[in-house]
């Protein structure tokens, strides 16, 4: 089950209104004031030539935690992929099931749950995605690299987009419009959330047990691909039966 706080980036509102709309402003804001922008313009149209190369790495079924708006959900769908995204956001999921139905019709891979409850095919993807600065959600990076790696297979591969910068935080933040940050005015409910770079990400990952595979940047962003342990035994991939079966939570 989703924890109070975890759901409440599923109703900070201001986000829901952002991806209704397409457009910002919309930033995560500390208590002391500071503000992380949030690129919704980028979320919401299709995946761009720096997403496309990361899709490229992808091997096998991927799970896109985190999706949003379902820009790499829709590209993959469209490529022909077994992909589910997974958001706690009603918007977002409503998102990407409309954007399913144009570049990919009749798919509708995407499901509203927190990556920390039970998910279809556990054990069993071959790519886990935390796009985005996903790489924060719930505010514990041990916790969820943790939680990913019982997602994957055995030798599965995670990648990540890490912050531009090398910063290891961990805060409460709440998401806020451009008119809450000239006001002051608090919109939205407050959540744990981590900004990691790619140096902190290898410390936390080798402290799990993953081996790093790849960093790199592209287009003013930086990712990393990360392994987790192989095993002499292979689980089966997630097939598509089994992941579209379950893929709207009622």
């Amino acid at each position: 089950m989703s924890t109070p706080r975890a759901v409440a980036w599923a109703g900070a509102d201001p986000y829901a209104a952002a991806l209704r709309t397409g457009r910002g402003p919309l930033f995560l804001r500390r208590g002391d004031g500071w503000l992380l922008p949030l690129e919704v313009e980028r979320w919401c149209a299709r995946a761009d030539p720096v997403d496309l190369a990361v899709l490229d790495r992808c091997e096998g079924a991927v799970l896109d935690v985190g999706c949003g708006p379902g820009r790499l959900v829709a590209e993959l769908a469209a490529r022909g992929r077994t992909v589910l995204g997974i958001d706690i956001s009603a918007a977002a999921v409503d998102h990407t099931v409309r954007r399913l139905r144009s570049r990919a019709p009749g798919a509708s891979r995407a499901l509203r749950r927190s990556v920390f409850e039970p998910l279809p095919g556990e054990g069993r993807w071959d790519t886990v995605l935390l796009m985005d600065g996903n790489i924060g959600i719930g505010g514990d990076p041990r916790a969820l690299l943790d939680r990913v790696a019982r997602l994957l297979r055995p030798g599965g591969l995670l990648i990540a987009e890490t912050a531009a910068v090398d910063v290891d935080e961990r805060s409460e933040v709440r998401v806020v419009t451009g008119t809450a940050r000239a006001t002051g005015e608090e919109t939205g409910a407050v959540f744990p959330w981590a900004r990691l770079g790619t140096p902190a990400l290898s410390r936390y990952a080798a402290r799990s047990g993953w081996r790093t595979a790849d960093q790199w940047a592209a287009g003013g962003r930086r990712f990393a691909a990360l392994r987790t342990r192989s095993a002499s035994s292979r689980a089966e991939p997630p097939n598509s039966t089994a992941v579209i079966s379950s893929q709207r939570a009622g």
